[in-house]
């Protein structure tokens, strides 16, 4: 790298992180998550203003490959806090609701996405019919956990009742969608050498029985779990990255291997060690993920939206809302949920965050996608994420009788924030 190029990564990280705090500042201020305001700073930083001038003058060529591999290093991360934060106990509670609403708020936004691939199917070039139908229905299907989680510990419903069925069905749904991008990823983004996903699955059995087991080993000895140490996170650090670049030499994407090292974590008597394990990991990302929101705005460019653009923004809103809300409430309620909890779950469901913008730039790295339905993509994803926080407050504002989860003699009364 020549001193210039060094001058200029530096300059550039400054002003990413310094947009992406102050309009993450500035999003939390409105009740919104702060991943809106820092999705949006790397919308401004892109082509959309100015027609692409300041993105040329503070991103040129040289410098973008180098600001995508901190980015690729900073999702990887953020894929092994997502798989570590999926609690299995989390998956197994309250089986019949949440099984309800999962399956809603993945089918029905699903088909209706297949419906919504084939109208874009008409404006915009497909190379791979299959592919990209699968892909649509599922980028309308998705709900962002991390995002949500935030969420429901902001508004104080973490640990009511209603949380609880919204964070298992979230994450249901995320096991979902990630094992079916997995799939599509497989048959599109292979090089023709499909024999290498067929490696996936000795792959996966090795991790979960001899690479947990170890990492068991490692967290708790005795029964007890072992005092945290600064190398535990230089351990799950290397664990991570070889992981993510195995799944990337199989033709997978390095996201499945960093997500599945995450829920191969040992959860029984090892909390104060992962929370440790994640606030360091956090710091890490906090610089990485940014990054990450200024490559994916790089290659968003609003400001050349016609009107037929428009309209299928709206079409593709109308999909992504519809589906999910109805999706989500029709199942929820046919499981005996009351209806404005089940309204307050349909609500949370939309919610996409960054989740959502890995997922594009998969479909986007794999020629699922072109630049413009990206584009569309992305604000689909900024918008359903900015809707949830007010919608959430005009449907479920008061306190709410939810029937207790099974072994629970007495409903629960779940109380919500109404900010």
């Amino acid at each position: 790298m020549s001193s210039h190029q060094i001058t200029l990564l530096f300059i550039d990280l400054g002003l990413i992180l310094f947009l992406a705090r102050a309009l993450g500042h500035l999003a939390a201020r409105v009740n919104q998550p702060a991943v809106v305001g820092e999705i949006v700073a790397g919308i401004l930083l892109g082509p959309t203003l100015f027609n692409g001038a300041i993105s040329d003058l503070l991103f040129p060529a040289d410098i973008r490959p180098l600001l995508t591999g901190m980015a690729d290093v900073g999702v990887a991360l953020f894929m092994f806090t997502v798989g570590m934060e999926l609690d299995r106990a989390t998956l197994r509670g309250r089986s019949r609701v949440t099984g309800g609403a999962a399956t809603g708020s993945t089918v029905i936004p699903f088909l209706l996405g297949i419906g919504l691939a084939f109208y874009l199917m008409r404006t915009h070039e497909v190379t791979n019919t299959a592919a990209f139908v699968v892909f649509i229905g599922l980028s309308v299907s998705v709900t962002a956990f991390p995002v949500l989680a935030r969420i429901l510990t902001e508004r104080a419903l973490s640990r009511t009742t209603i949380g609880g069925i919204a964070l298992a069905t979230a994450a249901s749904v995320d096991v979902v969608a990630w094992t079916a991008l997995a799939a599509v990823q497989a048959s599109v983004g292979s090089g023709g050498e499909h024999w290498r996903v067929a490696l996936a699955v000795p792959y996966v059995l090795v991790t979960l029985f001899v690479v947990r087991p170890l990492l068991r080993r490692v967290f708790v000895r005795n029964g007890e779990a072992v005092p945290f140490a600064p190398w535990h996170v230089a351990l799950v650090l290397i664990g991570v990255l070889l992981s993510a670049a195995a799944t990337e030499a199989m033709g997978m994407h390095f996201i499945f291997g960093a997500f599945l090292f995450g829920t191969i974590m040992p959860r029984e008597k090892t909390l104060l060690v992962r929370n440790e394990i994640e606030d360091r990991m956090g710091q890490v990302t906090a610089l990485l993920l940014p990054v990450y929101f200024v490559v994916a705005g790089l290659k968003v460019d609003l400001g050349s939206m016609k009107a037929s653009d428009f309209a299928e923004l709206g079409l593709i809103l109308l999909v992504a809302v519809v589906g999910k809300f109805g999706g989500t409430y029709a199942g929820a309620r046919t499981q005996g949920l009351p209806s404005r909890p089940a309204a307050a779950l349909g609500v949370l469901m939309n919610t996409r965050g960054l989740t959502e913008l890995v997922i594009l730039g998969v479909g986007l790295q794999l020629g699922l996608l072109d630049a413009d339905l990206y584009s569309l993509m992305v604000v689909m994803a900024v918008v359903t994420t900015a809707m949830t926080g007010p919608l959430l407050a005009r449907v479920y504002r008061k306190p709410v009788e939810v029937p207790a989860p099974a072994g629970k003699a007495e409903p629960e009364r779940v109380t919500s924030s109404a900010g």
